[in-house]
């Protein structure tokens, strides 16, 4: 379909070694999806400092996921689906709330599902949400701060869902058990 590679430390533009390195740092290799993005030193840059500063706001691991794979399902990325299951494993998320958001079920509690709710109607009417939408979101206990925070979430996965589509990105074998 295109001619996007999965680059790794020798084939990468060497302005994308200091990211890849942190990935390696990071992960303990180069996940294939940063492998492609380094065929642009600004994406992959952009990309992890999107997911540093995500993982930074107010949202603990549970919230984090929902946001992530909320989208990640919505967007059918076939490789950060998996990708996220597999770090929501190692950030010790109970397994059936990734399930529950896999298979489009009800989440554990009104709260999350009050994420989940909320981070669908952005990602499907682009940010145009209705007002009734926001006060239950702001009723299960979240505010502006939060509201804002998706938003922040959303443009990371923006990134890598389109990338993996663009890329067809061959899921690494380390997320391969979580398909």
């Amino acid at each position: 379909m295109n001619d996007l590679n999965v680059h790794n430390l020798e084939t990468a533009p060497k302005e994308s070694i200091p990211f890849l390195e942190n990935s390696i740092k990071g992960f303990g290799l180069i996940p294939g999806l940063h492998g492609v993005m380094s065929e642009s030193p600004q994406l992959l840059e952009t990309y992890q400092i999107l997911h540093k500063k995500f993982q930074e706001t107010s949202f603990d691991k549970q919230e984090l996921t929902v946001v992530w794979q909320t989208i990640n399902v919505e967007h059918e990325c076939h490789y950060c689906v998996p990708a996220h299951a597999a770090i929501a494993k190692m950030m010790d998320v109970d397994a059936s709330l990734t399930s529950a958001l896999r298979n489009r079920e009800a989440m554990p509690t009104a709260k999350l599902q009050a994420l989940h709710d909320m981070t669908l109607s952005i990602v499907r009417n682009r940010g145009v949400v209705k007002e009734q939408e926001v006060s239950a979101f702001y009723a299960a206990g979240y505010g502006p701060k939060q509201l804002l925070e998706i938003v922040l979430g959303l443009s990371q996965k923006v990134m890598s869902n389109y990338v993996n589509h663009l890329a067809d990105t061959p899921l690494d074998a380390r997320f391969k058990p979580f398909l």
